[in-house]
């Protein structure tokens, strides 16, 4: 079995459930933002002010294309990655790409005021609604597989792993 590719919403679950899947499957966790805060030495909220999204959705391409040449893993990667059609493509070529799909009032409880989230720092709070509209086609899209991602964690691992062995 190839990479399973985490995608969704901030707050969807990708680390927390990857976390787990992968401590299930006795696989390696490959998460996106983490190895882009290790390549730039700095957090992601801290790259996107220091050189903006462009520059943050350049190191996420390269982390995801990197890590496709890696052992096969569980992959979180961030919520914009479908963004950029060559992501989609590495991960489409490497791997199951699972959408965990959540309610935009679910992923509002799990990520609270969303400070440490660039992309809704300062916000009104109708940020999350409209990201989470603009994305939705794009994450179905992409997605092998779409996992409902409202329930707890053990459920979703659960849903995924079921769905990642049928694929």
């Amino acid at each position: 079995m190839d990479h399973i590719w985490l995608i969704g919403m901030m707050g969807s679950g990708k680390s927390t459930v990857g976390r787990c899947l992968a401590d299930r499957l006795g696989r390696p966790l490959y998460d996106i933002d983490a190895i882009i805060e290790d390549a730039v030495g700095s957090t992601v909220s801290e790259l996107f002010e220091r050189a903006g999204e462009a520059a943050f959705r350049e190191q996420e391409r390269r982390a995801i294309a990197n890590v496709a040449g890696l052992p096969p893993g569980v992959v979180a990667t961030g919520g914009g990655a479908v963004l950029d059609e060559r992501n989609v493509d590495t991960m489409k070529s490497a791997g199951s790409i699972v959408l965990l799909a959540a309610d935009v009032e679910v992923v509002a409880e799990r990520i609270g005021g969303g400070n440490d989230r660039p992309l809704l720092a300062g916000g009104d709070g109708g940020a999350l609604h409209s990201i989470a509209n603009e994305r939705d086609a794009r994450y179905r899209a992409a997605a092998d597989v779409v996992v409902d991602g409202n329930g707890s964690v053990e459920t979703v691992v659960g849903l995924v792993e079921a769905a990642c062995n049928a694929l």
